[in-house]
């Protein structure tokens, strides 16, 4: 049996929490399309244990922050929310890198504003590349590092993580501080980070994948639509993202999932995957799309 729950910035988390980035509009951007749903689906989590709830206030920006306020607050004592900096949107909803020691903590003060919280029990700090955004930070890492622990010591956040970072970024990091958590795409067909997962595994860190199920993005093929996976589900009787989900579970301990929906059945269905069991025959067959 895999475990339930794993530390989060030490605290017990549920290995199934829920991801706020679909909250806001079409690109993150934006209210939502129906405001009353996206409330029910943030109270619908918590009523089925989810205890790690994983946001950014420049997801709309300001909507998702603002929902699981309206939604949560005063929030249960068990809720570890999780936020991150290191970027901002433009006025057409583009992502723009926002890293100066200046930024860092102006996004930090806005999440805790925005939250009505005094502390967060951790902030990712998220990396943006040239690939991501023209205006990609050259704010030198190390002293990305030295604001977030700064805000740490000051008791704003209860721990430090990284978001698209590489081992070695890693392991500079580990030589300036402790890290509470590390987030980077990671599905059953995109498996690039997996040294970087063991390295998580080994300090017993929390590896949280982005894109769990794979995306619209070509490096990051779509889990769902893998015949293997396809396969697995029609057999157990479940649905392929169930499969998916289920598979990061099964793969190591240290993971956390974060998947993120607006709707009310696919919630239901994220948090039941926390409860299947792979058998060794899926397993083996589910090998098969990483291919």
């Amino acid at each position: 049996m895999q475990p339930e729950t794993f530390a989060l910035a030490g605290r017990p988390v549920r290995r199934v929490g829920f991801g706020a980035m679909q909250l806001p509009g079409p690109g993150v951007f934006g209210p939502p399309r129906d405001r009353d749903q996206a409330l029910a689906v943030l109270r619908r989590a918590i009523e089925l244990g989810v205890n790690h709830i994983d946001t950014a206030q420049y997801y709309g920006p300001d909507v998702s922050n603002e929902l699981i306020r309206e939604a949560l607050h005063p929030y249960p004592e068990d809720l570890v929310l999780v936020s991150k900096v290191g970027a901002q949107r433009d006025a057409s909803g583009g992502w723009v890198a926002a890293q100066t020691p200046q930024q860092l903590r102006s996004g930090v003060e806005d999440n805790l504003r925005s939250l009505q919280v005094e502390c967060l029990g951790a902030v990712n700090l998220r990396l943006i590349g040239p690939e991501e955004s023209a205006g990609a930070s050259t704010v030198d890492f190390v002293e990305q590092l030295e604001t977030m622990v700064a805000l740490r010591e000051e008791g704003k956040i209860g721990a430090v993580g990284l978001s698209s970072i590489t081992l070695e970024q890693f392991e500079l990091a580990l030589e300036n501080t402790q890290i509470g958590c590390v987030q980077n795409a990671f599905s059953l067909r995109s498996r690039g980070d997996e040294p970087l997962l063991e390295r998580c595994h080994e300090l017993g860190i929390p590896f949280v994948p982005f894109f769990p199920l794979g995306s619209a993005f070509p490096a990051l093929p779509k889990v769902t639509e893998h015949p293997s996976v396809q396969a697995v589900a029609e057999r157990l009787e479940l649905t392929p993202a169930q499969v998916g989900l289920a598979w990061l579970l099964a793969r190591s301990p240290n993971i956390l999932l974060i998947p993120g929906t607006s709707s009310p059945t696919h919630l239901e269905e994220n948090v039941a995957a926390g409860s299947v069991q792979l058998d060794a025959d899926a397993l083996a067959e589910l090998e098969r799309a990483a291919d």
